[in-house]
């Protein structure tokens, strides 16, 4: 079977559209989160979307292939909390692992299901790996600046636990996506690192997606895009890019730059426009591919997808719109040292 380093050669990739979106559809109440087993839980649960993983299994896979249908070449594990520093907002700190093993057999089975379908265009796992709820940059107490509620150390043990499962599970790659710190990406990163150095096997590719926060142009951490893409670069990559806070329009400068920066494959997938005042979203699926499509002919990306607010039917119109263009070319890196 092809690898996703093959299929990229030969087309732009897609990935899959919002789970939390998908989610809220099912309108999902406290005991639907709970399910038999966590009936008894001390704290509220409502709104732990990763722990669906195990207890409402069905509806996770049921979105997964939801977003398989409508053309999606890669689909992300609902692990974007899946680390104990995030479980432990629900004192769920022991599942975590539990929960990236069972997030990646869920997805893993649903790919598989539809590669065995159609060989030649082979579905790809990705394990995702979210920001977590604490940064390593910036001091939660506006009163002391040198303050950090997490060490570096305790970052990359919960990335690390958190990769084991994801691996064991059955992803096909590693995305470290919706970056905002980088520090807390390269915990990420050298926690993926030194699992593959602890187990002896070989490394699956990474990914990584940060996010510009605002007209900036910068992370919430501060950094250019082109000093965050130089600072995570060192990873040999499979692809970097960009998600989440901008909507396409607002997103595609920052493209078109890292598009003509990066030695590996670009990514994109941005929030279906700028949230309204209820804080939905409102941009319709062929809007998005519409600003999708313009950054395809342009030579910018070799995958997109979209973040919050988008749908099945969001990458259904996206897969439909670059379909027929050539993915961006891998740019000749000269060598300036050796």
């Amino acid at each position: 079977m092809k690898t996703i380093y093959d299929v990229l050669k030969e087309r732009i990739l897609i990935i899959d559209g919002a789970m939390g979106t998908m989610i809220q559809r099912h309108k999902l109440e406290e005991k639907d989160y709970r399910g038999e087993r966590f009936k008894d839980w001390a704290t509220d649960l409502k709104g732990n979307n990763d722990l669906l993983c195990l207890t409402q299994p069905d509806i996770i896979e049921g979105i997964h292939r939801q977003y398989l249908d409508a053309g999606a070449d890669i689909i992300e594990t609902n692990t974007f909390n899946s680390q104990r520093i995030s479980m432990a907002d629900y004192h769920m700190e022991e599942l975590s692992y539990e929960l990236n093993i069972a997030a990646a057999k869920i997805a893993k089975k649903a790919a598989a299901d539809f590669t065995a379908r159609n060989p030649d265009k082979p579905r790809f796992v990705a394990g995702a790996i979210g920001p977590m709820s604490k940064t390593l940059s910036l001091s939660p107490d506006v009163n002391n600046p040198g303050f950090r509620s997490v060490t570096f150390d305790e970052v990359t043990s919960a990335y690390y636990e958190q990769v084991k499962g994801l691996v064991e599970g059955g992803a096909d790659l590693l995305l470290i996506e919706t970056i905002f710190d980088t520090l807390n990406a390269k915990a990420a990163i050298f926690a993926i690192k030194k699992y593959f150095r602890d187990t002896h096997q070989p490394e699956l590719p990474i990914s990584i997606s940060g996010t510009i926060t605002d007209a900036s142009g910068r992370t919430l951490s501060g950094q250019t895009l082109e000093a965050f893409y130089v600072s995570v670069m060192h990873a040999r990559p499979l692809s970097i890019g960009l998600n989440c806070a901008l909507g396409a329009n607002e997103m595609r400068a920052h493209i078109e730059e890292l598009s003509q920066i990066a030695s590996c494959y670009t990514s994109a997938y941005p929030n279906a426009g700028l949230p309204n005042a209820m804080g939905e979203y409102d941009e319709q699926p062929e809007e998005t591919a519409h600003f999708i499509e313009e950054w395809a002919e342009n030579g910018f990306v070799n995958i997109v997808g979209g973040c919050c607010g988008t749908t099945p039917d969001h990458i259904r119109h996206i897969a439909q719109h670059v379909a027929a263009i050539k993915p961006r070319l891998l740019p000749v890196v000269e060598k300036e040292l050796v």
